[in-house]
């Protein structure tokens, strides 16, 4: 049975700032005031991390994703609460915790600019002290999982966006870390090498039994990649589940558009407006949207409804996507954390 990697408990991060006054006399009066504002960027979020689990951290622009992700890569202190990773309070021993992660942010780099990029790996090899065996069997397998070869010999400065990301990625695991963050890493990309990126991560989750938290705005990145979700707003946790449990309490939405062979005849106008009792409509330049819960009705329930109606030409099939799903969570919540 898998052991928790990460453990936060009840826990708070606040950021006090000198209080700003508007226009010029309020700048004046700023550079005297001792007045202070204190804002909560993560209040009293607790969750634990097996060692292994694919975890997505989602939440709108300055809910409080980075804070947590510094607070567990020993960047920041927490004002209150406790976080441990692998068994280290980060924050108190940065650097035995730095040989235990790995980190990728889509806007930033750690790689050298003038230096070719294989040399950026050599350095990165002596900074961790990686063993010379363990490096070239790394460097194997990341080269068959991201297609380094086709740029190892170039400066980091000339590689594309998609390469950089794969170059970072790689560097992030030399050293094969317990756990590797990854904020944004599909950002900018094109599809293709979305794909590739999303694939090397699967496969060094399932080689190496790497422990992800993925932060990410693209919800196609947590669909591929993650088994749970945890979702936060205003520094608060407001859901932690399975994608499958997510799934289960929120997608039972479901709509089916149908497109008519024909015009439909006034008795069959009337025989559609009697369903309305049963279903949502909405009327298409073709033909008729259907919507409905899958607790009450099934697809198959409400075709065989329609077709008995009409004669239908074509039928699509709309399940509750992830984004709808996440965006329904957002509108409950009301600032309750779970």
């Amino acid at each position: 049975m898998n052991e928790n990697l990460i453990e936060l408990n009840n826990v708070r991060k606040e950021f006090v700032t000198a209080k700003h006054y508007p226009g010029f006399k309020g700048a004046v009066k700023g550079l005297f005031s001792k007045e202070t504002v204190t804002k909560t960027a993560v209040d009293d979020i607790s969750f634990a991390i097996q060692e292994g689990e694919m975890v997505g951290y989602i939440g709108s622009n300055g809910a409080g994703k980075s804070t947590t992700i510094k607070m567990m890569s020993g960047i920041l202190t927490p004002t209150s609460g406790t976080c441990v990773v692998n068994g280290l309070e980060p924050y108190r021993e940065r650097k035995r915790n730095a040989k235990n992660i790995g980190v990728v942010f889509g806007q930033r780099t750690q790689l050298w600019w003038d230096l070719p990029l294989g040399e950026t790996y050599t350095v990165l090899k002596e900074i961790y002290e990686v063993r010379k065996e363990d490096f070239e069997e790394r460097m194997g397998f990341l080269n068959e999982v991201l297609n380094l070869q086709e740029f190892i010999h170039s400066t980091v400065r000339t590689l594309s966006l998609g390469q950089r990301m794969r170059a970072d990625l790689a560097a992030a695991l030399l050293h094969n870390p317990k756990v590797l963050y990854l904020d944004e890493p599909t950002i900018g990309l094109d599809v293709v090498v979305k794909d590739r990126i999303r694939q090397a991560i699967r496969e060094i989750n399932q080689k190496y039994n790497t422990t992800v938290i993925l932060t990410t705005h693209d919800l196609n990145d947590i669909e591929e990649l993650c088994q749970r979700i945890i979702i936060i707003d205003t520094g608060k946790k407001i859901y932690d589940s399975t994608l499958d449990q997510l799934m289960q309490d929120y997608g039972d939405s479901c709509s089916v558009l149908f497109e008519w062979k024909q015009r439909l005849a006034p008795n069959q106008e009337d025989m559609l407006q009697t369903l309305s009792r049963q279903f949502v409509l909405h009327k298409q330049e073709k033909g008729i949207q259907v919507c409905f819960s899958k607790k009450e009705s099934s697809v198959a329930e409400v075709i065989a409804k329609i077709m008995g109606i009409a004669e239908v030409k074509d039928v699509q099939i709309k399940e509750t996507e992830l984004t709808d799903i996440v965006k329904r969570i957002y509108q409950g919540s009301e600032g309750r954390a779970i």
